[in-house]
């Protein structure tokens, strides 16, 4: 007779208890979870205190879904449901427990009582049998507890049963199409049906708290979810670059990170304005360096928001080589900023591997649409600066600029990150005109360059038929009140990356007279 609650057992050497009373009269399944073996290798009382945090992070993750009861054995968790949950309850369960740090494996198991050899035959072939028909097999047997017999004499009576029970099938000891799994604990029997790989790592806050600097691309947020993975409580730190629509976009994807893999644990989301910072470099730094000297500022900041807030280390999406500022002169240059451990889980990757890791965590859809973005592209990059040179060319620097970019940055739980709605208008739905669409119009529109001075007067924007009015992105926002509202002004800068997402930032602001201009490129 099945229990009478739907079970998840987690392997482990501790007696914990945790319940949402419910009826006890209904039908149940069970399943088996292992946990990660990093765990069961520790000492006892760090094993003792890793399973005392996965039980309550289980307990906090299937909150979400579904009414649980999570109880505990020496060696094991079991959380159990009720079985009035709906189909759908339980597979968005099972899924979410697939996603827990700490979980090495799961396995969906029929539970009995153990009487005999026989009655145990009784209960496996009616489920065994069909799927070896034709088939090679195997019978494992793991058993805990007190038995007058060993674990290899039940597998071999239970492979006599079956072979005679269905005689098209063969044993296979060695490379098997069904392995048939079955565990004993004394007089408890659980027939595995299923199993499926767990996310494995440590649990979610039983190592320290970290900072992750995230910008929404492929790297970054691969680089949070190994350490959350690692059981660190990560919290994330945003440098904004291109207003609210960049904003939006790093929220979707940092809510998803959280949602999915870290949702038993509230941790925060905090966005520093970094465009006036962005505007004071390419004022004063030489080109070439200015990308060292931008992460120098972020990693800055993050610094002290970590000193703040006494987080220990610092998480960055580099990669060595994947940038000019990622050599690894210019990472050493970079981290002399600050007294953190910065931390770089991605640091040997391929990109190609990185982006493979985005697919299977889900957040290569938000980067795929979200452009890299950088106001700060040296046209001549140094990969192997030195520390005399940054801090001479980091001497007419306005720091208080920095300072007072930090002083307006705003934090946020991760979990109330998609409750404030950052767009009047989406991205799409931006006027967007070319040379074709520009002579249409004709004098009702003008064009704002934004692009950075040097890139100007490198390559003029001319011969487009309308005025060109030149002001740099950086000093945008605070110089929109200089345009004239009677006039349509489409953005113009190279990639259309930043000319939409300062177009938005200024609809945001109220100028509704406003798009972008997309300059078609001869190819050579």
């Amino acid at each position: 007779m099945h229990c009478p609650f739907v079970s998840f057992c987690v392997v482990g050497t501790l007696s914990l208890e945790c319940r949402v009373v419910f009826s006890a009269a209904l039908p149940v399944m069970t399943y088996l979870i292992k946990l990660h073996p990093e765990i069961t290798i520790k000492s006892k009382s760090v094993r003792d205190h890793m399973i005392k945090r996965l039980r309550h992070n289980v307990r906090n993750v299937l909150r979400h879904y579904v009414e649980a009861r999570v109880k505990g054995r020496f060696d094991s968790l079991e959380i159990s449901l009720a079985e009035s949950v709906d189909e759908a309850q339980r597979v968005a369960a099972e899924e979410a427990l697939a996603r827990i740090p700490g979980l090495h494996e799961v396995l969906a198991v029929d539970e009995f009582s153990f009487h005999s050899f026989d009655q145990v035959a009784e209960q496996v072939l009616p489920i065994w049998a069909p799927r070896i028909a034709g088939r090679s097999f195997r019978v494992r047997v793991k058993r805990r507890g007190r038995h007058d017999f060993s674990s290899s004499d039940l597998e071999r009576y239970l492979g006599g049963q079956l072979l005679q029970a269905e005689p098209t099938a063969r044993v296979d000891l060695s490379a098997a199409d069904e392995t048939l799994t079955l565990e004993l604990k004394q007089n408890r029997l659980f027939v595995v049906s299923r199993r499926w790989r767990g996310l494995g790592g440590y649990p979610l806050g039983t190592q320290e708290h970290a900072l992750a600097l995230i910008s929404g691309g492929f790297d970054s947020p691969v680089a949070a979810w190994r350490m959350m993975c690692r059981g660190a409580r990560t919290h994330f730190l945003f440098f904004n670059l291109g207003g609210p629509a960049h904003e939006a976009g790093v929220r979707e994807v940092v809510h998803h990170l959280w949602a999915r893999y870290g949702i038993s644990h509230r941790v925060f989301f905090t966005s520093v304005p970094f465009e006036p910072v962005v505007g004071e470099i390419l004022r004063t730094v030489p080109d070439g360096l200015m990308g060292v000297v931008l992460k120098r500022m972020m990693l800055r900041v993050a610094g002290q928001l970590a000193d703040k807030w006494q987080i220990p280390a610092l998480v960055t999406g580099d990669a060595v080589a994947q940038v000019s500022s990622q050599s690894l002169t210019n990472l050493r240059v970079i981290d002399q900023v600050t007294d953190h451990l910065v931390l770089r889980p991605v640091i040997t990757d391929n990109k190609q591997t990185i982006i493979d890791q985005a697919r299977q965590i889900g957040t290569a859809p938000f980067a795929e649409v979200m452009p890299e973005y950088c106001g700060v592209i040296s046209k001549r990059p140094n990969i192997r600066v030195n520390s005399e040179q940054i801090l001479t060319a980091e001497a007419d620097f306005d720091f208080s600029v920095l300072e007072t970019a930090q002083q307006q940055s705003q934090s946020v739980r991760v979990d109330r990150l998609l409750e404030q709605s950052f767009l009047t208008i989406q991205p799409d739905q931006l006027l967007t005109l070319d040379t074709d669409g520009l002579r249409k119009m004709g004098g009702a529109c003008g064009i704002l360059d934004i692009r950075a001075p040097q890139d100007q007067a490198a390559e003029p924007l001319t011969d487009v038929g309308v005025p060109v009015k030149t002001l740099p992105f950086f000093q945008l926002q605070s110089r929109s009140a200089e345009l004239d509202p009677d006039t349509t002004w489409l953005l113009y800068c190279d990639r259309g990356v930043m000319s939409r997402m300062q177009a938005l930032h200024l609809l945001d602001q109220g100028l509704s007279r406003v798009g972008v201009f997309v300059r078609e490129r001869t190819s050579v």
